[in-house]
């Protein structure tokens, strides 16, 4: 659906289905993910020519790289989903050792997840499993510049979930316009910092809480303690997938002048093992998404020294894997995020020249990645840089560990996602004290009442006191049973004085 109309009664149903309480039961949410999984397993094969329509995605890639990533992502949540869901217990003071302090799990409400055309099937579906886990209703925007996939996930999306709880809203600049005009619960953003900044902006109208999942410039530092062999053929693969159109895929490699004529040597020589004297004809090698980025992409080749590839054809929109050198840090292909086929190559001297260039960068990387066996140079890059990730001595498969949240920070994004963090960041943890009248507890507590006095206030600021040290907590319970006990003695003895013994 894609008419301002449809779009707002699409949110309105899915508002009116989560008032209703239609998510909040643990065993519709398995049935969802489930159903969600079975779509995967059943249109394997459209989704493979979808992406292959869009992006001349080879089959290896769709199958590993998406799909099952996304079914693994689903088991994943199935097998953990009932401990997620369980309210969590919290380390009490002595004034609160009767009582339950616990942190329940609520779902927001009707989340937005906006996916991205490099990825498209993976970044549209990958944070609605863990929207769906964490009780939420969903609308979904594919972007429209992939928009084989799109139309195939709005035609398999009704088939399998929910009609009232999940939609999906395709459409161009315009609607997702209008659609942000709309009020979420929550917001889940991947593409660019350019419009990360206005799906941000249009959030702040009602203070919706958003995730950024952006890009930026990811540094790959390789000294000569590498296997070359081994490094290259990471590195490369890491850039050739997706034909680099990747949000991780290394943007730009930092090493000596004698680990970079090692390096583009080795390369030559792979890159004619995987693809051929002719790499554009590989069945192999992705597309550029659309003419108008491969233009942006072609502009980069007038930098520097073209070492390896250069070739571009925009009729096919292909541009071969490409290695720069003798790259300036001022020119275009250094400021900008490339996101394609073309790799620079920085001279710096040691880890701690790489620290300091990468630093000195406008924004920080999604992800960082290291090439070295020492561990002093590998400690000082992870301690040294800031960055949303990072990955030691190979490439992007960082990504595929579920446990491991995914995001970035400053301008390559806010927020992640993931298996537990997937369903953490679709919830909002609610703090909740069970309090009873339990005359212990009491007895202590009383001292918080006025007339206040110096005495009180030492000892309440003492059993304010979280109990971490087993010590302490055995001390505090003895106290209690003391005060208990004490309070028991002293009621009876008033008993007796009244004459109301029953003993």
């Amino acid at each position: 659906m894609s008419p301002t109309g449809d779009m707002k009664q699409a949110v309105q149903r899915a508002r009116d289905a989560f008032k209703c309480g239609t998510t909040l039961s643990l065993e519709f949410r398995k049935r969802q993910l489930k159903a969600l999984r079975r779509m995967y397993e059943e249109n394997e094969g459209a989704l493979c020519a979808a992406l292959a329509k869009d992006l001349k995605k080879p089959k290896q890639e769709a199958i590993l790289l998406e799909i099952n990533l996304l079914k693994d992502d689903i088991n994943h949540i199935l097998a953990r989903i009932d401990d997620w869901v369980k309210p969590e217990k919290i380390p009490t003071n002595v004034l609160t050792m009767f009582d339950k302090p616990m942190v329940y799990h609520d779902p927001y409400g009707v989340v937005l997840v906006m996916g991205a055309w490099n990825y498209p099937v993976q970044l549209a579906l990958l944070p609605v499993s863990g929207a769906i886990a964490a009780g939420n209703c969903v609308i979904i925007k594919p972007s429209e510049v992939s928009p084989a996939t799109a139309e195939t996930i709005a035609a398999l999306i009704p088939k399998y979930l929910d009609k009232e709880c999940y939609h999906v809203v395709c459409g161009g600049i315009p609607e997702t316009t209008e659609l942000l005009k709309e009020r979420f619960d929550y917001i889940f953003y991947t593409g660019s910092p350019t419009v990360g900044k206005i799906v941000r902006e249009a959030a702040n109208k009602y203070l919706t809480p958003t995730t950024l999942e952006l890009g930026g410039k990811s540094p790959v530092y390789i000294d000569d303690s590498v296997d070359m062999d081994m490094a290259v053929k990471r590195i490369l693969w890491g850039k050739c997938i997706n034909l680099g159109q990747t949000c991780i895929a290394p943007d730009y490699v930092l090493c000596s002048k004698a680990v970079q004529e090692k390096f583009v040597a080795k390369a030559k020589q792979i890159l004619d093992e995987w693809y051929g004297p002719n790499p554009k004809a590989s069945p192999d090698l992705c597309r550029i998404v659309s003419e108008k980025h491969l233009d942006r992409i072609a502009e980069y080749l007038k930098e520097g020294t073209v070492a390896v590839g250069g070739d571009v054809d925009r009729e096919q929109l292909y541009i071969a894997p490409t290695i720069l050198t003798d790259v300036s840090p001022k020119n275009k292909v250094m400021m900008e995020e490339i996101f394609g086929p073309i790799l620079p190559i920085v001279n710096v001297e040691s880890a701690h020249d790489a620290i300091s260039f990468i630093n000195s960068r406008h924004g920080e990387p999604l992800t960082c990645y290291v090439f070295s066996t020492s561990v002093k140079d590998q400690q000082a890059l992870i301690q040294g840089v800031q960055t949303g990730s990072m990955c030691i001595n190979d490439c992007i498969v960082h990504f595929s560990i579920h446990d491991l949240p995914f995001g970035g920070v400053g301008n390559s994004g806010m927020g992640s996602y993931h298996g537990k963090a997937s369903f953490d960041t679709f919830t909002h943890r609610k703090s909740c004290l069970i309090r009873n009248y339990n005359k212990i507890a009491e007895t202590i507590g009383k001292m918080r009442y006025p007339p206040y006095s110096e005495t009180n206030m030492k000892r309440l600021s003492i059993l304010l006191k979280e109990m971490n040290f087993p010590s302490f907590k055995i001390l505090s319970y003895v106290l209690a049973f003391g005060l208990g006990v004490a309070s028991v003695f002293i009621g009876r003895e008033i008993a007796k004085a009244v004459g109301h013994d029953d003993d």
